[in-house]
């Protein structure tokens, strides 16, 4: 069995570190990469784990970073706010550094509003979390929804993590306001541009893939609901770019 570290990144989780530390106590490391947090997160912390403090830049090189400082080359990253449950554990352990893979899909299971998801892209909601550090590194052009380069063969696990998400409309609004403009500010720093009709279009088509294409239906009204809240992340998305581009004197294309 390879020897492997459980990495968390962390900014203001005081509710949420300790129980998800407590489902990685099985790692041969636990680290914690904590933004300075504010409130109590870094407080009361079990011994063995390693903290490291550094000042918030964005997910791709907060990740980085744990790649850089874990002891082990097998790592797992693991969200404050997730949970790996006993049969993913013992698969993680089982399966890592036996088999020829670098790194591995795990699917994530959502719960939204008190409710575990079964559709809209929250499930199965696969995540490249475990991988060797050696062959690993995270694309620095999405400052969030980050992805990462694994060179190699990546496998999947079959076991699921955990995601204990959103709890209220105006928590997934608040988050889903500082998600648009970070990616809006991705697409303008790329060159993206789109069209003044993307504004309206943009929103219906996302609307439809959540409820329709990724099969929202199943959730029945929440299914509903968070495809509308979705259509509405996008709708600010599309329009917080296109005041950067007009601010830039640039405008939109036609």
């Amino acid at each position: 069995m390879a020897a492997i570290s459980a990495i968390v990144i962390a900014r203001n989780e005081e509710a949420n570190l300790g129980d998800c530390l407590a489902t990685v106590a099985w790692a041969d490391e636990r680290l914690v990469i904590d933004a300075f947090s504010t409130d109590g997160t870094t407080q009361g912390l079990p011994p063995d784990v390693r903290l490291i403090e550094r000042s918030w830049t964005d997910f791709p090189d907060q990740r980085n970073t744990g790649l850089r400082l874990a002891v082990h080359d097998w790592v797992v990253f693991v969200d404050a706010d997730e949970r790996v449950p006993p049969n993913l554990s013992q698969e993680i352990q089982t399966r890592v550094g036996t088999e020829a893979f670098t790194g591995y899909w795990v699917p994530r299971r959502n719960r939204i509003f008190g409710r575990w998801m079964r559709g809209a892209g929250w499930w199965p909601d696969y995540q490249l979390r475990i991988m060797n550090r050696q062959h690993a590194a995270y694309v620095s052009d999405r400052s969030i929804h980050e992805l990462v380069d694994v060179s190699g063969t990546v496998g999947r696990m079959e076991n699921h993590l955990e995601h204990l998400s959103y709890v209220s409309v105006a928590q997934f609004r608040a988050r889903q306001r500082l998600y648009a403009e970070a990616v809006a500010d991705d697409y303008y720093r790329t060159g993206t541009r789109r069209r003044l009709t993307a504004v309206a279009l943009q929103p219906l088509r996302e609307f439809w893939r959540r409820l329709v294409s990724l099969r929202g239906y199943q959730d029945r009204g929440v299914g509903v609901l968070l495809a509308t809240l979705m259509a509405e992340h996008e709708w600010r998305v599309q329009r917080a770019l296109r005041e950067r581009w007009k601010a830039d004197g640039g405008g939109m294309s036609r």
